[in-house]
């Protein structure tokens, strides 16, 4: 079971390497259900895969100029902040009750997936006032810090909507975003539950890997059709998850 863990992973970072999240959609279901893990240490796991793999990604993503810094930082600096406050946060919860509200991102997800959003323009849109993108941040931090989820398919569309970005740029900047508020996360899940750092590890290499092959695709591959297949994906997921919580 855990070949297919690590063939999994690949996909993972294929999916981040394209459209500059989805990792934790993906990487939860994966530990928690193959790999038998604990929910919660399986959150904390998610967090790393996803932080390592995102911070990978962003290096060719930078080479080509799709990372806009200051605005990157702005929200990482608020999603870090509410990252933190989410994964200390999730030691009063019980680990049922965050793998449910993983599904309900999943969900949400996946529908908003299969709509489309605005963000499918190359054309940027307006700045927007920083304070606008810390309360974002802010939210969207939080989700992370809670259930390991909630990154670069909410991160995409604020960086376009409220920072003004266009699509490629919000992909690559999404990636900074990822990997800064995912390290804060798992920092906050790390006062209380214990990682397996040889899965962690082990899960982390695959997801590199297939982030450099989704890298090299990132151009030539439509955005709005793999989003479309992603997000049916992610809701057959979903109902699977759903039905072993029944």
């Amino acid at each position: 079971m855990f070949t297919l863990a690590l063939a999994l992973s690949l996909l993972v970072g294929v999916t981040l390497g394209l459209l500059g999240g989805g990792g934790s959609i993906l990487t939860l279901p994966i530990l928690v259900y193959i790999v038998g893990m604990e929910e919660k240490a399986a959150i904390a796991v998610s967090l790393i895969v996803v932080g390592i793999t995102s911070a990978t990604a962003l290096i060719a993503h930078a080479r080509r100029g799709n990372v806009q810094w200051r605005i990157g930082l702005i929200f990482a600096a608020a999603g870090a902040t509410g990252a933190f406050g989410g994964g200390w946060l999730a030691a009063y919860i019980p680990g049922v009750w965050l793998v449910r509200g993983f599904l309900v991102m999943m969900v949400a997800t996946g529908i908003a997936m299969i709509r489309g959003r605005r963000t499918d323009s190359d054309q940027g849109h307006a700045p927007q006032a920083p304070l606008k993108i810390v309360l974002e941040g802010l939210v969207v931090g939080v989700v992370t810090g809670l259930v390991g989820a909630g990154g670069g398919f909410l991160v995409v569309p604020a960086l376009a909507l409220l920072g003004g970005l266009p699509m490629q740029k919000a992909v690559g900047t999404s990636l900074l975003v990822i990997a800064i508020k995912s390290a804060f996360g798992y920092l906050g899940h790390a006062t209380h539950v214990d990682v397996d750092w040889v899965i962690a590890g082990s899960l982390s290499a695959s997801a590199i890997v297939g982030s450099l092959v989704g890298g090299l695709f990132a151009n030539k591959v439509p955005a709005g059709s793999l989003r479309m297949a992603f997000g049916t994906f992610v809701l057959v997921m979903a109902a699977l998850m759903g039905w072993q919580q029944l």
